[in-house]
């Protein structure tokens, strides 16, 4: 009840000052601050569009207030607006500011340092194109039996329980109207994922929740019933997640309530595990045969996998398989270790995993040396909140993009950084239905909706000024980068990007893959025979 201290105050104010006044002339001010006071908190209570204004009525006004001023503080005494921790108040304004549809233009100049190593840019045309049409699409699966069109921007994968399901509904009915995809998470697809219609991509992780047995196996019968779902487009394989991979997952019995326990299948009153690997597969054969069987459980949906690049030659012995089975997935999702999560320990989230670039492009690179990029299409994820990282990304080998906390932006979170304590203060990371149920879920489908909509129209004015026609055309020549105060560099040649077929006729002169390629094996995800022996011979 700390929450609504302020409004109690205003009303205690108002009580005590309106008996004074009669009284006493002076207490009349006591009396109108009270009632402004009052009138103010009802307002709070009542309004829709402010999750933080109905939680907190009156307090969330000390916040805005503060935040009015945050933007002095933080230049003269504290930090600047690019300072990223995790995401800059510029990254989250500007989210704001498109998922609002207010101006997003900035005057006067901008706020990075053009000299500064690291900086980035994207070489403009004298030749600019003109693009008609915003609404750019992949296609994934064409041999499937039911292809995809996913948007070129789409939201990434949050589970019901992680978020609220007004949370839920928001991002759902957002993706319905805009036309782009909704992943699920790997908690299954709950009655807020079906209930507004949009497009769902079903992540299905080590715990096989929504088509499990009673053992916590995978139960083919209940996946190709959940799978057989018009709103299901495509399935995702979840291997590992950028902010805590080979990490996997316990959700306190406290926790599973009855809807949660539903739309996962397990039993209340007991912990909801997630295995750290997948019971149904432990080779990178097992695995793509595993693709397989769900391709044809599914009807023959796009399906594919999503994983955090850890020991190279993990990859490259899944890579290997593809090549010598002939067994593809319609899609990969490289999970950068810069993603994030509700709660991960401070070691994974700080210092396990590939960043998404390094990621992306060693997958990208891979797919192009075995003759395979063209026939797999290929997704980022990882703190992406504009159409330049969008363009970025594409730039390093993506086909799309899929971003998690740019879109909890856009549903109102303010990254006070409460995930894991079930009192978010917008009703977005909660389960608490006193804090959710004030998350009104059609105006922040709006924000959702308009934040993409405004996105890839950036994105396609980028291209135009670029001088292209489709984000597909984007390549590492596009992009530059500032190495040192006298030195640029284009990605395209800052990296070792490989030849189409290079890994076909020979091992490449690429560090990672001269050193993993030849000895990884398509039948294990063992370490190759000489990194076992270091391993051995170090005392114990």
């Amino acid at each position: 009840m700390h929450r609504y201290l302020g409004y109690a105050g205003a009303w205690v104010l108002l009580l005590v000052s309106i008996p004074l006044a009669l009284r006493w002339p002076s207490w009349g001010w006591g009396a109108a601050i009270g009632l402004v006071l009052v009138a103010l908190g009802t307002l709070d209570l009542l309004q829709k569009r402010s999750t933080l204004r109905r939680n907190y009525p009156l307090l969330a006004w000390f916040r805005y207030g503060l935040e009015s001023v945050g933007p002095e503080i933080r230049q003269y005494f504290v930090e600047a607006d690019t300072d990223e921790v995790p995401f800059s108040r510029q990254q989250r304004a500007l989210v704001y500011r498109r998922a609002k549809n207010v101006m997003d233009v900035v005057p006067f100049g901008t706020l990075q340092d053009a000299y500064a190593t690291d900086y980035e840019w994207i070489n403009h045309s004298l030749a600019p194109t003109r693009i008609a049409d915003h609404d750019f699409r992949i296609t994934v699966g064409p041999d499937a039996a039911q292809p995809y069109r996913a948007s070129v921007f789409n939201i990434s994968a949050m589970s019901f329980g992680s978020l609220s399901a007004n949370a839920i509904r928001a991002l759902n009915e957002g993706a319905r109207r805009g036309g782009f995809y909704h992943d699920t998470g790997e908690g299954s697809i709950s009655p807020y994922h079906l209930e507004p219609g949009g497009d769902l991509v079903w992540e299905l992780g080590s715990g096989y929740f929504g088509c499990r047995d009673g053992n916590g196996r995978f139960d083919p019968e209940r996946f190709a019933e959940q799978a057989a779902r018009p709103q299901v487009r495509m399935i995702e394989v979840k291997l590992s997640q950028g902010a805590k991979p080979g990490h996997g997952g316990v959700l306190p019995a406290a926790k599973v309530s009855a809807e949660i326990a539903a739309t996962r299948g397990v039993p209340m009153g007991a912990d909801c595990v997630s295995p750290s690997s997948h019971p149904e597969f432990d080779t990178p054969l097992g695995l793509l045969q595993f693709v397989a069987r769900l391709r044809e459980l599914s009807g023959g949906k796009p399906v594919g996998f999503k994983l955090a690049i850890g020991h190279p030659w993990e990859w490259f012995a899944v890579a290997k398989a593809m090549h010598e089975s002939g067994l593809l997935p319609d899609f990969i999702v490289v999970d950068g270790a810069e993603g994030g999560t509700g709660a991960a320990p401070v070691e994974f989230m700080d210092h396990i995993g590939v960043p998404m670039h390094e990621g992306l492009m060693l997958v990208h690179n891979t797919l192009v040396g075995l003759g395979l990029r063209q026939r797999i299409r290929l997704a980022g994820a990882g703190r992406i909140t504009s159409a330049f990282d969008i363009a970025r990304t594409l730039a390093m080998g993506a086909d799309w993009c899929n971003a998690g906390r740019a879109f909890m932006f856009a549903l109102g979170c303010i990254q006070s950084l409460s995930c894991h304590t079930d009192r978010c203060p917008t009703g977005i990371a909660t389960q608490d239905p006193r804090r959710w149920r004030n998350l009104d879920p059609q105006d922040k489908a709006t924000r959702v909706y308009q934040f993409h909509l405004n996105t890839v129209r950036a994105l396609r004015d980028l291209l135009c000024a670029a001088g292209l026609t489709h984000p597909s055309e984007l390549g590492p020549e596009h992009i530059l980068r500032r190495v040192s105060p006298t030195e640029i560099r284009s990605l395209a040649a800052l990296y070792h990007f490989l030849e189409p077929g290079e890994l076909l006729h020979g091992t490449p002169s690429h560090a990672v893959f001269r050193a993993f390629w030849a000895d990884a094996d398509p039948r294990s995800f063992g370490p190759p025979p000489r990194l076992a022996a270091l391993r051995s011979s170090k005392s114990r």
